[in-house]
């Protein structure tokens, strides 16, 4: 596993629509194994990808860093039930954060009121790269990406 990005697989991101978000979004990528991973910031809503619900632990563990650079410190993943007992997971900064999200969205809950996964420290890195991909970038990691999908 990277130490810096939390992944098993350098080129497991995008998970959806990967050309059209390796193209047009910003990417933070991992100065340890180049993973790109979204951090893009979506205007109309105000929110980046990582504050997106998502269906399991381990794709929200995808994102997990890209929060923790945005946000400057460790963030966690954080269990929520909602409608007819739905379980996602959500990164937050802190409790608060957490707390402030439940005040809003009173159909959801969240059991454990604490990560259920976090890491261990957050170190900056100086040499990631959070940038929009070069055309001839995109190709190649989509390449690697196909390749790394065929083992």
């Amino acid at each position: 596993m990277c130490n810096e990005c939390y992944s098993d697989n350098p080129r497991i991101t995008p998970l959806l629509k990967g050309e059209q978000c390796l193209k047009n979004h910003t990417q933070y990528i991992c100065p340890t194994c180049g993973r790109c991973i979204c951090i893009d910031r979506d205007d109309k809503r105000g929110v980046y990808r990582w504050n997106f619900p998502f269906k399991t632990l381990e794709i929200a563990k995808l994102y997990l860093r890209t929060a923790e650079v945005v946000c400057n410190d460790v963030c966690g993943i954080y269990e929520i039930t909602g409608k007819n007992n739905r379980i996602s997971y959500k990164i937050f900064h802190d409790k608060k954060d957490l707390e402030k999200y439940l005040s809003k969205n009173k159909d959801k809950i969240c059991k454990q009121m604490s990560p259920v996964y976090i890491s261990k420290q957050y170190i900056e890195n100086p040499n990631a790269g959070i940038r929009k991909l070069r055309d001839d970038e995109v190709k190649k990691y989509l390449q690697e990406q196909k390749d790394l999908c065929e083992i």
